[in-house]
């Protein structure tokens, strides 16, 4: 489990791609104190470290985790946001996180509103994922509130800490965000369909 306060900013070193598998190496400055088998969410995705070396580590994604997430999108030099496993009696001060990414959005405005941004971002509704307004998202493992709430679209608004100690300030028009919607509204939406 996650909360989605960002630890830090990684960097791709290497991709490399071993049949459906694609083994993702990962600079970072938590890397001496990971270990193999710990859970890091990288861009809100919860994947295993497999290796480490020096300063970086290796983490695996399937081809399913390629084809619901933005991680296919990587290359080289890229940088996603990174966040280790919830300590049990650590505060919880973004929200409850599982690392287990919905669907992906598309970027399709940034507004400069005079010292923040709001970024607003749409996403397929077939999926039947829902926001609401002043609700939790997931987005690249952030914890963010909602803003604007639509059927297949919201905003979020980013204060200048948040934008430059995340990927946000690399988020324009077009890019691809992986979503995780809260984990407590997806189980009353489905309570709801059951009843």
């Amino acid at each position: 489990m996650f909360t989605g306060i960002v630890e830090e900013v990684g960097k791709i070193r290497k991709l490399v791609r071993e049949n459906t598998n694609l083994h993702i190496e990962v600079e970072a400055a938590m890397t001496p104190e990971l270990k193999i088998d710990q859970s890091v969410s990288h861009n809100g995705v919860c994947l295993t470290v497999v290796s480490i070396k020096d300063h970086s580590y290796t983490v695996t994604a399937i081809q399913e985790t390629l084809n619901k997430t933005n991680l296919n999108h990587l290359a080289e030099g890229d940088h996603v946001n990174l966040e280790r496993g919830m300590k049990l009696g650590d505060r919880l001060d973004g929200h409850i996180v599982q690392g287990h990414v919905d669907q992906t959005a598309k970027c399709i405005e940034v507004k400069d509103i005079d010292g923040s941004w709001q970024f607003t971002f749409e996403y397929d509704p077939s999926l039947n994922n829902i926001t609401i307004e002043k609700g939790s998202i997931t987005i690249n493992g952030v914890s963010l509130t909602v803003v604007n709430s639509e059927r297949n679209s919201f905003s979020v608004a980013i204060i200048p800490y948040t934008f430059e100690n995340t990927t946000f300030k690399q988020i324009e028009n077009g890019t691809i965000v992986n979503l995780e919607f809260d984990v407590i509204g997806k189980y009353v939406k489905r309570i709801t369909e059951l009843s």
